[in-house]
């Protein structure tokens, strides 16, 4: 584990206290832990469910965490509530309150997975991996921000750091992946808006896109993929003071890999000084398309 063992030292993340959602297994334990060993107080959130998001399918794996924090000298309370309910999400930024007196970082992990080829994918997995990503990003991003926001109005200096979690889906999209990829896209978006609109009040707001060993990258393809922990350096960093001044901002993690991804740009552009006709239109979109690159295929694409 990158950085100090808690209680041994200030570490990069020292004194502030960052909620970590989904964080009982995989990549949010990785980070949890990670930012206890840099001196955080850490909100252990996990509702304990299957990959599918299936209630009641495992135990209490926020407790868990937790222990193993406490038990490397950190400081960690867990939280089991549904961070896509306004209830779950209050809760949330209350139990950080009501541990530590403060809230400094919010990361937003939380995910599962419902995979289907679109013609088999029915409204009520769409729904809920819509909800649990997309939702479950937003509720808890802006209850976090009607905090910082009183604090500022208050006359407090606020420091405060979001970290989102997209994915390469969200990016490009994935064959099967269709809700998944939809979500993932929208916290991109949500990234963006929220970075802008939060600014004022001494919030910066940041995504990343990992690639690691997780539960829901189970099969063939783990194997290939780095362990969760190779990750967590970046998100600390950008939890941290200092990532000062970095905001609105996307970065690929994977393995010792860092990249910053430059989204929708304008690229080749043909204009006319009347109406196109419906020909003139194709014709032109033909000689721009032979202009620009040709888009990156989706995951699991041939």
């Amino acid at each position: 584990m990158p950085g100090t063992e808690p209680g041994t030292g200030p570490g990069l993340a020292h004194g502030r206290t960052v909620i970590v959602t989904g964080a009982g297994r995989g990549l949010g334990r990785a980070h949890a832990l990670a930012f206890a060993a840099e001196g955080a107080n850490v909100v252990v959130n996990d509702l304990g469910v299957g990959l599918d998001g299936a209630p009641g399918a495992e135990g209490g794996p926020a407790a868990a965490v937790v222990a193993e924090i406490l038990a490397r000298g950190g400081a960690a309370v867990a939280h089991g509530g549904d961070i896509a309910t306004e209830a779950g999400a209050s809760g949330l930024v209350s139990a950080a309150l009501d541990a530590f007196g403060r809230l400094d970082t919010l990361v937003n992990n939380a995910g599962f997975l419902r995979d289907r080829m679109l013609v088999n994918l029915d409204g009520d997995d769409w729904d809920a991996v819509l909800r649990v990503h997309l939702k479950g990003h937003f509720l808890p991003l802006r209850h976090a921000a009607g905090y910082w926001r009183a604090e500022a109005k208050a006359g407090r200096p606020v420091a405060a750091r979001i970290v989102n979690t997209s994915s390469g889906a969200g990016l490009l999209g994935s064959v099967g992946q269709g809700n998944y990829s939809a979500a993932k896209a929208g916290i991109l978006g949500l990234t963006f808006v929220a970075a802008a609109e939060l600014a004022g009040y001494g919030v910066q707001v940041n995504a990343i896109a990992p690639a690691a060993r997780t539960r829901m990258t189970e099969g063939a393809i783990a194997a290939a993929l780095p362990e969760p922990e190779d990750v967590s350096p970046l998100v600390v960093w950008l939890g941290s003071d200092a990532s000062e001044g970095v905001t609105g901002q996307v970065f690929e993690a994977e393995g010792g890999r860092i990249t910053v991804m430059q989204g929708w740009r304008p690229g080749p552009t043909a204009r006319s000084a009347t109406r196109w006709s419906p020909v003139e239109a194709g014709r032109a979109t033909r000689k721009l398309l032979a202009q620009s690159d040709p888009p990156l295929p989706p995951y699991g694409a041939r």
